[in-house]
């Protein structure tokens, strides 16, 4: 059987199907009863050996309820899954994405030297416009979805850097726009209106709104793939997208413009120099070095073979705040399926719900959950170095949901069974080049994962539905 729609691949079988599988599943039932503190006790070499590097981060994943040989099968899972061939066609241009009959390039948007011509020449026309705004004292961002979430993070986590004030609206409700509009001057203002098709609800309502406020002042520029839309609407200068570039995958073309306007070209570069440093990586490290395919394949132990219904991310760095919304989006739109890509229904576990939040403000909230709840949830935990109390805080969190603690002479209360796995992602330093390597890092994993759950990753069908919905609904009210 062939992969969908996508020619050269080889592998489009479900996964049950792989002799790996039920190696694991059988592995799995010896596995749910062993301690991560006898893993430790048995060999004291694990914490070193455990950790897979990439350029400027490392991933310690000795605190996962898996040892050598749970490793080697879930290898052989991904080679019986064909994940070497899936990621020649990801990094070719083959249509991966077979529903909608399209590649998947977000990987050629910061190839540097190797870019297509097409992505060297809107770079080119992103630098010059960002150069020439003088008079602009805010940049208000409209988008959805992958529209904005990317370039919210970017901006948010280096917002230090930033030349000019930047806001961002993406919710239909006029508040949001209210807020991110509040003391600027339409003179002094640049709307940026990021949407594909330059027909999105809630982009569009917040477009027609800006324009209303600026007057016929200021300026509007637009990144679409439906430039005619845009000039009519009103828009200065056209960016383009294009469709071999999913919304949560385009952070690094034309929709990233914000970033380049309001922290620096200079910056924008670094941040897809970081991105195509780990593309390097994800493509020519060996499975058991792999920093992306290895976190993908323990959240597929987690998640099909040890239960695990939700993933949860903390990130100990304040400027890291916003990265499990954008995670969000990313894990569970890509891999929340369940037909597979010869439309079956697919009888095992997808992506698990995916949430999280910020180190330490979180230990003060739903920790009591990760440390003493029904459930045993997955984390990573992500540390940046930027202070020595954060990093402390996030070892002793994983510290204590891999131990525990159960000494007969604390009250039931106080004890805390231990055995929750973690992984801790450290960043050497968090700069624009680290934060890039960071991202798709986490694009590489839930690809991954794709494979593995022989699962598109490239469409969203599920969002579909209720657009359509939504706009009969206003439709009949109008």
């Amino acid at each position: 059987m062939t992969g969908a729609g996508v020619p050269g691949i080889a592998s489009s079988t479900p996964p049950t199907e792989c002799a790996a599988w039920d190696k694991l599943a059988a592995h799995a039932e010896a596995a749910r009863e062993e301690r991560l503190a006898r893993l430790f006790a048995d060999d004291p070499r694990r914490a070193a050996q455990f950790v897979a590097r990439a350029p400027g981060l490392a991933l310690d994943y000795s605190r996962q309820r898996i040892g050598a040989l749970g490793l080697r099968l879930l290898e052989q899972l991904a080679v019986e899954r064909g994940l070497a061939e899936w990621r020649r066609a990801l990094f070719a241009g083959a249509p991966v994405n077979s529903t909608e009959g399209r590649a998947a390039r977000h990987t050629a948007l910061r190839a540097g030297d190797a870019a297509p011509a097409e992505v060297k020449r809107t770079l080119a026309r992103m630098r010059g416009l960002g150069a020439q705004l003088a008079g602009v004292r805010r940049i208000v961002h409209l988008g959805t979805g992958g529209s904005d979430l990317g370039p919210r993070l970017v901006c948010d986590v280096l917002a230090e850097q930033a030349r000019l004030e930047v806001r961002f609206a993406a919710n239909v409700d006029p508040l949001d726009l209210a807020r991110a509009l509040a003391g600027a001057e339409p003179a002094s203002t640049l709307v940026v209106v990021v949407s594909k098709t330059f027909t999105t609800q809630e982009t569009l309502a917040n477009a027609r709104a800006a324009k209303a406020w600026l007057g016929g002042h200021g300026r509007i520029y637009a990144v679409t793939a439906n430039e005619a839309a845009a000039r009519a609407f009103g828009a200065a200068e056209v960016l383009p997208m294009w469709d071999w570039v999913g919304g949560r995958f385009s952070l690094w073309s034309a929709v990233g413009f914000t970033v380049l306007a309001a922290l620096g070209a200079e910056t924008f570069d670094e941040l897809l120099a970081g991105a195509h440093d780990m593309d390097r990586h994800f493509e020519d490290a060996p499975l058991a070095h792999n920093v992306p395919a290895l976190m993908a394949l323990l959240g597929v132990w987690n998640v099909n073979f040890l239960g695990a219904a939700s993933h949860c991310v903390i990130a100990y760095a304040h400027a890291l705040r916003l990265l499990p919304a954008w995670l969000q989006q990313l894990e569970m739109e890509s891999n929340g399926k369940g037909v597979d890509r010869e439309g079956r229904a697919v009888p095992y576990a997808t992506a698990p719900v995916l949430w999280g939040g910020e180190g330490t403000v979180s230990q003060h909230s739903f920790h009591q959950l990760l440390h003493q709840g029904t459930h045993a949830v997955p984390v990573d935990f992500i540390v940046a170095g930027a202070s020595p109390e954060l990093d402390a805080n996030a070892e002793a969190q994983a510290r204590a949901l891999a131990f525990g603690t159960d000494d007969p002479s604390l009250p039931a209360y106080r004890r805390h069974p231990g055995n929750r796995p973690s992984s801790t992602l450290r960043l050497d330093k968090l700069d624009a080049r680290h934060l890039g390597r960071l991202l798709a890092a986490y694009e590489h994993k839930v690809f991954t994962q794709g494979v593995v759950w022989n699962v598109n990753s490239f469409d969203q069908w599920g969002v579909e539905l209720g657009k359509r919905l939504a706009d009969g609904i206003l439709s009949k009210r109008s």
